[in-house]
């Protein structure tokens, strides 16, 4: 039998919101696991921009607590801020934790301009944000040597080393690595696209040094493999896009348009959550992480493990 397309997005922000308590993720990611409607559980990461959950501390207690579905982190907004030899030997023991059920999808995260704690984040891990780009692509080659070689050397613009040997080694061999990239809708502009030229690079980008790429707020007609996307089942599909756009903002300190939330969010009652659904489906979806917009984590997710799910069993 297939493996379900989605996967469940904990809302480990929640947590220092005060909405909901650190263990109720594992309870929700366990509940999910046994429902068998979802491959994949994620979490999300940020240090200052949008404090959270530290990312690989949840996968680790997740994995402690699951034995089938993947364990993600999309996207690892802060891996320009950490030394990919410490983190080779965190990843790898959480393979290794997990049995081989790590999923990595890195990103730039945000620039200083998104806002002022974005800016305090580069600036107190000593990170210019004009270095994201050269950092990201030097640690993902970095990991890459130290997840599969002993006695690395390396010596690039931001880091320089040899004879080292990073153990344990992932169970995964090759271990996972994608890209988060979503220059045609950037949520820190509100869903404005980069230029052409940045666009072009960040596809390229995706191509050289990825195993994929996740992106989000792409419609069916844009959508070929990958989605980050949110979900709410409410039969008043408007009051269901208004919850978004609160839970949302809240969650991204940000204020988006209700065009933005919509064309990011799966909302209205069972029969046509399925049919948005599907839609992505049709057009060949590889897999879907969906993030329930309610602080009502729990109804939200029986709603969709009762009336939404078993559509596509």
């Amino acid at each position: 039998m297939m493996a379900p397309p989605f996967g469940l997005i904990l809302a480990n922000r929640a947590v220092v919101l005060g909405v909901i308590k650190a263990r109720d993720l594992l309870d929700i990611a366990v509940a999910g696991e046994q429902s068998q409607a979802f491959d994949t559980v994620w979490v999300g990461d940020s240090l200052l921009a949008k404090p959270r959950l530290e990312a690989v501390s949840l996968l680790s207690a997740l994995a402690g607590v699951t034995s089938r579905v993947r364990l993600g982190v999309g996207c690892l907004a802060t891996f320009v801020h950490r030394h990919p030899v410490l983190f080779a030997q965190q990843w790898a023991s959480l393979d290794q934790l997990s049995n081989g059920r790590a999923w990595l999808a890195v990103c730039l995260g945000g620039p200083d301009e998104q806002s002022k704690a974005q800016a305090l984040e580069h600036r107190v891990m000593n990170v210019n944000a004009s270095e994201r780009v050269g950092r990201l692509e030097e640690g993902i080659v970095i990991l890459r040597k130290l997840f599969a070689e002993k006695n690395v050397a390396h010596a690039g613009r931001f880091y320089r080393f040899e004879g080292v040997t990073v153990e344990p080694k992932p169970v995964q061999q090759p271990c996972p690595i994608w890209i988060a990239s979503n220059p045609t809708g950037l949520t820190w502009k509100g869903g404005a696209s980069a230029s052409e030229a940045v666009v072009e690079r960040s596809f390229r980008r995706v191509a050289r040094y990825a195993d994929g790429w996740m992106s989000n707020k792409l419609s069916p007609d844009e959508f070929r493999r990958q989605l980050y996307h949110n979900i709410n089942i409410n039969e008043d599909r408007q009051a269901a896009l208004v919850e978004s756009k609160k839970f949302l903002d809240s969650y991204y300190t940000s204020n988006f348009s209700a065009a933005f939330v919509e064309g990011w969010t799966v909302a209205g009652g069972p029969k046509q959550c399925v049919e948005q659904l599907r839609a992505y489906l049709d057009e060949g979806l590889g897999h879907m992480a969906l993030r329930l917009t309610s602080w009502d984590q729990r109804g939200q997710l029986q709603r969709f493990l009762n009336e939404v799910a078993p559509a596509f069993a």
